[in-house]
């Protein structure tokens, strides 16, 4: 699979990382000439390119970039495809967006507006970058830590999960992209690590209006 990732952060790279060891083809980009992103594409073993050339490669497209940023993403080559949307919403980086302060939409709902036509899905935005090769681990084996995936597009969410056992995780369908806030930012199950009946929990736990002690989920 030729998977796309536009952000060259530490979220992008550790899932670079994992796809490639399992034979996948990855380029990466930043919102800077790729030729800033040699020295990670050599390491990495990826191809480099811009914004556009990652989204028109990928079978796969992983966006993880501030949400400041969405505006600059290629909706025109992004429409039709898979985009995981990795993000998450820090009011101390982003600034206050009002509609996420008052719940009226997600952050995936919101990325959804500035794509029309992709097929969003939520997913790797709910582990610390650190940890997802730390805590990979092959099906089956005992302990193997859970994430969740929310989508509206069942076919588009069925290949994201595949991916996301793949890669070494155990992935829990937690319904659309509205009801995705169970695993954003200050909620139970946002970087926390569990296994499925735990993260079923955490998910059931989640209260809208209701946030975790700011930074309790970096351990």
């Amino acid at each position: 699979m030729r998977i796309g990732m536009i952000g060259a952060g530490f979220v992008s790279q550790k899932v670079a990382k994992l796809a490639v060891a399992k034979g996948h083809e990855v380029m990466i980009s930043n919102s800077r000439d790729p030729r800033t992103l040699f020295s990670v594409g050599a390491i990495l073993g990826v191809k480099t390119g811009t914004a556009e050339e990652a989204a028109a490669f990928g079978d796969l497209v992983l966006v993880a970039v501030p949400l400041t940023a969405f505006d600059a993403l290629p909706a025109q080559v992004l429409a039709g495809r898979i985009v995981m949307d990795a993000n998450n919403y820090y009011p101390q980086r982003d600034g206050a967006i009002a509609e996420l302060d008052a719940h009226e939409e997600t952050t995936s709902e919101r990325l959804a507006r500035h794509l029309p036509g992709a097929r969003i899905v939520k997913a790797f935005n709910a582990i610390r970058a650190v940890e997802l090769t730390t805590d990979a681990k092959p099906a089956g084996e005992a302990g193997r830590r859970a994430l969740p995936v929310a989508g509206d597009d069942a076919e588009a969410k069925r290949v994201v999960m595949e991916l996301t056992d793949e890669l070494g995780y155990e992935p829990v369908d937690t319904g659309s992209l509205a009801d995705s806030w169970r695993f954003e930012r200050a909620k139970p199950a946002y970087c926390a690590p569990l296994d499925r009946e735990g993260l079923a929990a955490a998910l059931a736990a989640a209260e809208r209006d209701v946030e975790v002690p700011d930074g309790s989920w970096r351990g």
